[in-house]
């Protein structure tokens, strides 16, 4: 994998092969930030990336100025690979080795992006979950978008707060949004 843009674009980055990770494509990666890029100054974010893996989507903030980025994961080596790379490159990322939905249901911290990334093969229940937790947490800031990936095949746009999807070949994002018309009713 390789940093797209911003201070460290063109770094590869190769992370063990005994991880149990999947990393987003480059291709769907660039794209991912183009939406983003439209929407956000990125240094004036705060980025909480769930099932982080890698940290594939956590260094492309880093490099692009984002300083407050979380990167939640369960796996101790994925774990210590974010440490170790986010040292090397001097980005300012804070690990958290948890289960994502016990995190979820626990954390108080508010975030501007939170981008989950959790395995393809998850039943369309697992996935209502993240959500669920993130606006029943209040876990996203007002102007704040939730983005979770996921293979082409799963469709997650009748689950609640959804605002829409962009597929880049078998990847797809789903970005979700507060919903202020909820409020009113």
């Amino acid at each position: 994998m390789r940093i797209i843009s911003g201070q460290f674009k063109g770094r590869r980055i190769t992370a063990p092969k005994k991880l149990p990770v999947r990393p987003t494509t480059d291709m769907a990666k660039e794209a991912l930030f183009n939406i983003l890029n439209n929407q956000y100054y990125f240094d004036s974010v705060t980025v909480l990336d769930l099932f982080a893996g890698t940290g594939n989507i956590s260094y492309e903030f880093a490099s692009r100025g984002t300083e407050h980025i979380t990167c939640v994961d369960q796996d101790y080596g994925c774990i210590k690979f974010i440490n170790q790379t986010a040292a090397s490159f001097e980005m300012p990322i804070q690990t958290i080795k948890s289960d994502v939905f016990k995190y979820l249901e626990n954390s108080k911290q508010q975030a501007t992006i939170i981008f989950a990334d959790p395995p393809y093969d998850f039943p369309v229940e697992e996935f209502a979950k993240i959500p669920e937790l993130v606006f029943e947490n209040n876990l996203l800031e007002t102007d704040g978008l939730l983005v979770v990936e996921h293979s082409k095949h799963t469709d997650l746009s009748q689950l609640k707060h959804y605002a829409y999807s962009k597929s880049y070949g078998g990847n797809t994002f789903s970005f979700f949004e507060n919903d202020t018309s909820d409020e009113e009713e």
